[in-house]
């Protein structure tokens, strides 16, 4: 199986990041093949505000112990890859804005609202008119189709595919297009990430299947949350490598506590690693709750033991 972990350069990578490629490293390797790196930068506005961010993603990556096979691919260096992709699917413009299409759609369903088809049969003229008004994204005639995939740990699971958009109205095409694109160019095999996108693993497979790419192996992962259950993010406190640093705490000591999260012993290396049965990665389809005020004894206990 060829794996990959895929970072968004706009922002520092924090443990649930680190948690993810790890075990995105540990599922491709143990099954001796390859680990790729994709670095997900089709926002330019965000990327450019966040300068440097990439470069430390990847030397954050080797600091936990994790190595990969190829040159890291880019996805501002494949635009036109992105393009030809988009020319071989039944696409239609579409002038709505999102608060349009969260009036008109129906409720949400896993955060995504489907869209309504508002601006799939409109007449030339009525594109014509709306061409005046605000740039088209384009989206992608799905016709109302079903897709099923199976997750390593939830199992089958089926979603609607509603027409979602393939390139924005500036032209960027949209992460849904770029990363199933790259995954079946890459010839990515197994997609490990966090549970978070389940629900668009559906949709992308359709595509995948639509661009006449294999449909990859999905296995989704538990996200690190706070104590509330959101998503870690930085107002959470020391979550990144550099935060924990600045405490005094190595990198091997970060990655020791990211394998107790896995209920493994932090001291194993990634040999010992690779040696270990499937059913011990158990823990990894389980969320873990990241409390800072607690993380800096915790790593210093994890480092004594």
């Amino acid at each position: 199986m060829t794996g990959r972990f895929a970072p968004s350069p706009t922002s520092a990578m924090h443990l649930g990041n680190l948690r993810t490629a790890l075990l995105s490293w540990v599922f491709a390797r143990r099954e001796g093949e390859g680990f790729l790196v994709r670095i997900e930068d089709l926002d330019q506005q965000r990327v450019t505000a966040a300068h440097g961010v990439a470069d430390q993603q990847l030397t954050d990556l080797a600091a936990i112990g994790l190595e990969w096979d190829e040159p890291v691919v880019r996805q501002s260096d494949r635009l036109g890859l992105y393009r030809d992709a988009i020319t071989s699917l039944d696409t239609y413009e579409c002038y709505c804005t999102r608060r349009e299409v969260a009036e008109a759609s129906q409720a949400p369903h896993d955060g995504h609202r489907p869209y309504p088809g508002t601006c799939a049969n409109l007449s030339d003229s009525e594109r014509a008119q709306r061409r005046t008004q605000r740039p088209a994204a384009l989206r992608v005639r799905s016709e109302g189709a079903s897709f099923a995939i199976h997750d390593r740990y939830a199992g089958e699971v089926t979603g609607l595919v509603d027409d979602f958009v393939v390139a924005r109205g500036d032209g960027t095409p949209a992460y849904n297009l770029a990363v199933v694109v790259d995954d079946g160019l890459q010839g990515v095999s197994q997609v490990v990430r966090g549970d978070d996108l389940l629900s668009s693993a559906p949709r992308q497979a359709w595509l995948a299947d639509r661009l006449g790419f294999p449909v990859p192996e999905y296995m989704h992962v538990g996200l690190a949350v706070n104590a509330e259950g959101q998503r870690l993010a930085k107002r959470d406190g020391a979550v990144s490598l550099a935060d924990l640093a600045e405490l005094g705490h190595s990198a091997v000591e970060v990655r020791g506590w990211l394998l107790a999260s896995l209920d493994l012993e932090p001291g194993l290396t990634n040999a010992e690693l690779l040696q270990l049965p499937l059913e011990a990665w158990a823990a990894a389809a389980r969320r873990w709750v990241v409390d800072p005020d607690q993380l800096a004894g915790l790593v210093n206990r994890m480092s004594t033991t």
